[in-house]
């Protein structure tokens, strides 16, 4: 797969990828997990929010220009929670910052990648979210986030 730069922006194939946003760990109990991360990283946690699209509560930290985001579930209908019930606690998903992210998930969709959400989502940080199917994306569940605009 070839690599171009331009202008600070790095394009992976077609996707426009202008870095990694976030890596997605899942976890039982966000109140423990910060813990854990706080003697990782030696400092607090920067914001902490619930998800209602996804009955999530996320706790992010800013490690140089990513994130990281701890995610447990509120109800135990959420897909955090299913996973949880398949898998042990551990990363969960990688998410990408994408320009534009409905011609992405177009641009994708005609590539035969399918979406888990037909339209974007209001997601945590102040971001519109896609999920790509983990069954098109070699196991991997990718998010796609664009910054949503003041």
């Amino acid at each position: 797969m070839e690599l171009f730069l331009l202008e600070g922006t790095q394009v992976f194939g077609a996707i426009r990828v202008r870095k990694i946003e976030h890596i997605g760990i899942a976890v039982k109990d966000i109140e423990a997990s910060n813990k854990v991360f706080v003697k990782i990283f030696g400092k607090e946690s920067y914001k902490s929010e619930p998800v209602e699209s996804e009955s999530v509560i996320t706790s992010f930290f800013q490690v140089g220009e990513s994130k990281i985001e701890l995610v447990a579930a509120t109800d135990l209908s959420s897909s955090i929670a299913k996973y949880l019930d398949k898998n042990r606690e551990g990363m969960h998903h990688i998410a990408f910052d994408v320009a534009d992210i409905e011609a992405e998930m177009k641009r994708l969709k005609s590539e035969g990648i399918r979406t888990l959400n037909d339209k974007p989502k209001q997601g945590a940080d102040n971001k519109l979210i896609c999920f790509l199917h983990p069954k098109d994306t070699n196991g991997v569940l990718i998010e796609l986030c664009q910054e949503i605009e003041r």
